[in-house]
């Protein structure tokens, strides 16, 4: 690129950053955008090669571009700064940012995932080869309830306050839903106080097994066996149906 061409490009960002500052325009800013997005996507580049690839390319890139957008806006021509110089931090802060949110969320699914599964870990059956075909269908069916009790606490918040607002889609859901929170936390406080732990701070806390074992100095195979204990007895407190009359 010769002088010419180079002081001609000048002239025409400055006339741009002019346009953006001056009168709000949203070509302009659009303009410099254009201009700026092979810098920005360089700057997502550099992470993703430092990264090793754990995170795709162009979900860095869509970070990246945030970021070259925050410093359009912010950016003032005035200082004499070179606009790549006051962007670069911002850009690559933005990506970090992202990375950061990404790597967290990455983190909980991982940490449901473990406590799912050990939760799942305390239905197994210990030694299956020496069960009868009908004791080993039982088996299968309270492990069946006991981990569908197990979903019901952890994604439906059963210890929220009774007279918490519902959002349910008519009345009778909706008795029917709070007549269920006041079954189930009725039924969780008259477990013995080592059960109620197990229970309230697996499903409420999302503690995990390990935590809860070092927390009672048990083993994590005994918060396992008081967890898959309480469960069952929470299924034969819970399991005669309730009727309901909304025209009392």
């Amino acid at each position: 690129m010769d002088s010419a061409s180079g002081n001609k490009d000048k002239s025409n960002e400055a006339a741009l950053w002019s346009a953006l500052r001056r009168e709000g325009s949203a070509k302009a800013r659009e303009a410099l955008f254009m201009t700026y997005l092979p810098f920005a996507r360089n700057v997502a580049r550099r992470h993703f090669l430092n990264r090793g690839g754990d995170i795709e390319l162009p979900d860095l890139c869509q970070m990246a571009y945030a970021g070259l957008l925050e410093a359009i806006d912010r950016f003032d021509p005035a200082v004499g700064a070179p606009f790549v110089s006051y962007a670069e931090r911002r850009v690559s802060g933005s990506v970090l940012d992202g990375i950061s949110k990404i790597s967290e969320v990455r983190e909980q699914i991982s940490f449901r995932n473990r406590v799912r599964s050990e939760r799942a870990q305390s239905f197994c059956i210990d030694q299956p080869g020496e069960l009868s075909t009908a004791d080993a269908l039982r088996a299968l069916a309270e492990a069946a309830i006991g981990l569908a009790l197990g979903f019901m606490f952890e994604g439906t918040a059963i210890y929220v306050a009774t007279e918490a607002t519902d959002h349910r889609a008519d009345a009778y859901e909706s008795v029917v839903w709070k007549e269920t929170v006041r079954r189930v936390t009725q039924a969780v406080a008259e477990l013995p106080e080592r059960d109620q732990f197990v229970i309230r701070g697996h499903y409420l806390e999302g503690v995990a097994f390990e935590t809860l074992a070092i927390s009672l100095g048990v083993t994590k195979g005994r918060v396992s066996q008081l967890h898959r204990a309480a469960l069952m007895v929470l299924k034969s407190k819970l399991q005669n149906p309730v009727q309901f009359d909304l025209k009392r």
